[in-house]
């Protein structure tokens, strides 16, 4: 099993910044890709940034150029950096990890709420 617990979420200004923050516990060790998803109202879970073990990263392009996905396989964290942030980025995010070996499976964080006014 593997606990994933986000922080830093929160109201910010269009234009503005916020980063994002996920603690993993647990079985880490087992631990390969992590990701960023988020959720608005009515609308369907989407991924917004993938990290491999070993470092690769992928964003679609709706925040290429303005997030950034970064993790500290030492200290089991997951962060993202979100930049220039608009309106439609407001959602839920979630911090996720797929893990391999025994007991292979996805877990999710609870969540954190992202608020960009206009």
């Amino acid at each position: 099993q593997v606990q994933l617990v986000e922080s830093g979420g929160g109201l910010v200004q269009s234009g503005g910044s916020l980063r994002l923050s996920c603690t993993a516990s647990g079985r880490t060790y087992s631990i390969n890709a992590m990701a960023w998803y988020r959720q608005a109202p009515g609308k369907e879970r989407e991924v917004v940034a993938q990290i491999g073990s070993g470092g690769a990263t992928l964003y679609p392009a709706s925040v290429k150029g303005r997030f950034t996905i970064s993790r500290d396989n030492a200290k089991n964290t997951l962060s993202l950096q979100m930049n220039s942030l608009k309106p439609d980025d407001t959602a839920v995010y979630y911090c996720f990890a797929q893990t391999s070996g025994v007991g292979k499976g996805d877990y999710w964080g609870q969540g954190t709420q992202v608020t960009v006014s206009s």
